[in-house]
Order: structure tokens, then sequence, then C-alpha cells
């Protein structure tokens, strides 16, 4: 089996946003909306004080919550442990952002831009109707996964097959690649570092996955 999982490495993040910055350039969301975000916190008592950079955004759960809530079936998981969203089937009810414990989904009820009314040409480019008045959250870039593995390349380690954010991260802080497999560069790097996942005590499985001494 396969089971995609995200890396981020709290000890080489820089809060410099680049990563929401290529999630927003690569699906267009419209303002207001991240996709993915980085949490700025601070952890400790004065004067032991440490400052951390947290990437956060759809965990793409083993047992996410919002597939239990979705009254139309339009939020699935795909074999590879992906969380998806059929626009189609979506009726806006938002009870998926509701149960989500991660603040991960997003409405946008009418188009809006940047700038104004009119899109900017990149904003034209990748404006999806589709996405107006239903729940819309990060893919894991299941587009450019698919894509890559028809061309026999490898998520995680061939950019092609990579979600935008892994690619853009200046720090080298974002992983991604297959849990399942133990020689991967994901399983390689929870083996080797101390680790834990976000809200993992509400038996969610989240699929991301944070290094941190």
């Amino acid at each position: 089996m396969t089971r995609w999982v995200m890396l981020a490495d709290l000890r080489r993040c820089v809060g410099c946003q680049t990563c929401t910055a290529a999630c927003k350039h690569a699906n267009g969301t419209p303002p207001g909306v991240q996709w993915r975000r980085v949490l700025d916190m601070e952890t400790g008592n004065y004067p032991d004080v440490r400052r951390a950079f947290v990437p956060v955004g759809c965990m793409h759960c083993h047992a996410p919550p919002c597939l239990d809530v979705c009254p139309s079936t339009a939020t699935r998981k795909r074999a590879d442990g992906i969380v998806t969203i059929d626009y189609d089937l979506c009726i806006g009810c938002s009870y998926c952002a509701v149960a989500c414990p991660y603040q991960a989904r997003h409405k946008t009820d009418r188009a809006s831009f940047a700038y104004g009314r009119r899109p900017s040409a990149a904003e034209a480019a990748r404006f999806d109707e589709r996405r107006l008045a239903v729940a819309t959250k990060c893919t894991f870039c299941a587009d450019r996964i698919d894509a890559g593995r028809e061309q026999g390349l490898t998520p995680g380690i061939d950019p092609e097959a990579t979600p935008a954010c892994v690619n853009s991260c200046i720090a080298g802080a974002l992983h991604f690649g297959d849990i399942d497999d133990p020689a991967s560069n994901v399983s390689r790097l929870l083996a080797e570092n101390r680790h834990f996942r976000m809200h993992e005590e509400v038996g969610t499985g989240p699929g991301m996955y944070y290094l941190w001494d």
C-alpha cells in the first residue's frame, strides 16, 4: 500500500511563508483563504522561551472527522490516504469545517480577487468556478502526484510529482513521501528523529508529522 504524508521540521522552518505563497499561486485561492498556513508560536517559560513556526493545513487524516459528518458523500478518502472533496456533490453545509479540529476547511460564497472585482492574469488562469459556495482545502497537490506517477516519477523526490509547498521551502523544512515504504525519505526521517502529530489524542490519525527536539 501507499500512504502519502508530509513532514515539517520545526527546527528548520524560518516562518518565511513561502509555502503559503506557493500554495496560493498553485491553486489560485481567493484573498483570505490559505490552504497552507504557518503559525508563529512561543513555547516555554521566561527566560527559557523558544519560538517555533508551525506549517498547518489539511492533515489528510487516517480517520478524518470531516468525512463522517458529510451528508452528501462529497468528502472522501483515497486508498493512498489523500482526503478529497467532490465539488459537484458538496452542498456547502460546512459541517466538515465545524468537525475539522485543524481549521483546515474554507468556503467562499462569491468570487473575490486581490485587486478588486477583476482577476489578474494569474488569478484568471487558476480561477475555478466549481470552488464557489463549497468546501475547499489542501489537496496535497493530488493532481501533481497523479500526473507525476503516470510518468514514473516519485512524489517527494521528483519536484514535478511533489506538492508545491514542499518544492518551495527555502529551508528544506518540508518533506513528502510514502510512510508505508520503510525505505522512503519520510520513513527514514521519522525513524531518526523525535516527532509528534497535532491533536493526535483525538484519534484522527493526522498525515502530517512534526520533527521537534
